[in-house]
């Protein structure tokens, strides 16, 4: 990555004063920045952690807590977002960084606000490609390269890590033949040993889910919101673990992406409408506590005749993948879905904003299970107040199936937009 000095019309970096004092950055050099910065004006995280590994004598500081997640808890820190250029992931890869996650969002964000992927849409486009085509090239080029990059951790672990995860068509989600075909094709196109390919853990995909991993595809089952999805989804991989005929599972693998951060919006906004002091005190509480509940399922269902007899073939577990991490109240820590969420065996992938966080400050120590009981009480105390959990594991698939297909149509039309710009394509 090139150094902030030959960078054109750089950003200036945010240190705050706790990193100033660590990486020896002179006082008046932070209090310049403070004044010059709002929240819009931060630098990508890959040229911050690039600055912040240098300390001021220009010697390389690469232990970050990050290697302390994974080293010492068995969690594996992911980096959910990616964009060009893709080598702006490997000071992230340094700092700890194990694999990446990417959704319909993330790509319409890195698409629609850069000129990096001008010169491979004009030539698709010249070459009589339609608009999705050019879409599925562009993303397509971007995991592959991103998956060279993290294939040594993929190797070294023997399959254990080092992933990229891309999604099928948002607009699949209720279609269950239609996303498993799309799983083989995205599989099949971006041919590389460590891809996850995303599907929705939507009531349609479920046997999607089952029929992909018995084609031997590992998979990154995505929005699940609900403790009674997400033991769904964990049989549907049992499932097809079985159905494949495979004599070694070894290379078939999975994640669980469990949302957090979104469970918190909803059910905040039904305890301020209760309103009564047991509810508000009950806020930024809901998320934490379905998650520790979905660890305590994931040790028992990957555990038993059923899965012993799958690990004699090689299974590994499905592990479960923290999702939705960043902070939206500003309110609450803005570790609050990473540093409680830390256990053996566990993803966490995080956005800018909480990966730069745990970098800074995050603490690292086994938390997901430190107060189960505790857990199981917030729950219980939810639905006494009439908080129906499978309203609310519904409703946020639906929210979440639906910003996908938005970001997805809109990043479509702005392709359209900008291939008729070029003059390339005839209205």
């Amino acid at each position: 990555m090139a150094s902030i000095s030959k960078l054109s019309n750089p950003t200036p970096t945010y240190l705050a004063p706790s990193f100033a004092s660590r990486y020896s950055v002179p006082k008046s050099f932070v209090d310049l920045r403070l004044k010059l910065l709002s929240k819009q004006d931060f630098q990508p995280l890959a040229c911050r952690i690039r600055c912040s590994q240098i300390d001021g004598n220009g010697t390389q500081i690469k232990r970050t807590t990050l290697h302390d997640l994974y080293e010492k808890q068995g969690q594996s820190p992911w980096y959910d977002n990616l964009c060009r250029p893709v080598t702006d992931l490997l000071p992230l890869i340094a700092s700890g960084v194990r694999g990446v996650t990417s959704n319909p969002a993330i790509f319409q964000k890195a698409i629609s606000t850069s000129n990096a992927y001008n010169e491979q849409f004009r030539e698709l486009v010249e070459a009589g490609k339609d608009i999705e085509s050019a879409y599925w090239e562009l993303v397509v080029k971007d995991i592959q390269d991103a998956c060279k990059f993290f294939e040594p951790i993929y190797d070294q672990m023997d399959g254990g890590d080092g992933y990229v995860s891309v999604e099928v068509s948002p607009r699949l989600a209720d279609d269950t033949d239609g996303t498993v075909a799309a799983a083989k094709w995205l599989h099949k196109k971006v041919d590389r040993p460590n891809v996850y390919i995303k599907i929705p853990a939507t009531a349609a995909c479920i046997p999607s889910i089952k029929e992909v991993i018995s084609h031997g595809i590992s998979v990154n089952v995505t929005l699940i919101f609900s403790l009674a999805r997400y033991e769904a989804v964990i049989d549907a991989y049992l499932d097809g673990l079985e159905a494949s005929g495979l004599s070694d599972l070894s290379r078939v693998t999975s994640v669980a992406s469990f949302f957090v951060s979104r469970v918190d919006t909803l059910v905040d906004k039904m305890l301020e409408k209760i309103g009564t002091p047991e509810a508000l005190d009950l806020r930024g509480k809901a998320a934490n506590a379905q998650a520790a509940l979905a660890y305590q399922l994931y040790q028992k269902k990957f555990s038993g005749p059923r899965w012993e007899g799958l690990v004699k073939k090689g299974a590994k577990k499905q592990r479960l993948l923290w999702a939705s991490t960043s902070v939206k109240n500003p309110a609450y820590p803005d570790t609050l879905y990473v540093t409680p969420l830390v256990g053996p065996g566990t993803v966490s992938t995080m956005p800018d904003q909480a990966l730069q966080a745990f970098i800074d400050h995050g603490t690292v120590a086994r938390t997901i299970d430190l107060n189960v009981s505790e857990a199981e009480g917030i729950y219980n105390a939810l639905e006494k107040l009439g908080i129906d959990w499978s309203h609310v594991g519904s409703q946020l698939e639906l929210e979440g199936v639906d910003a996908f297909k938005k970001s997805f149509d809109s990043l479509l039309n702005s392709l359209q937009e900008k291939a008729n710009s070029l003059k390339l394509v005839s209205l």
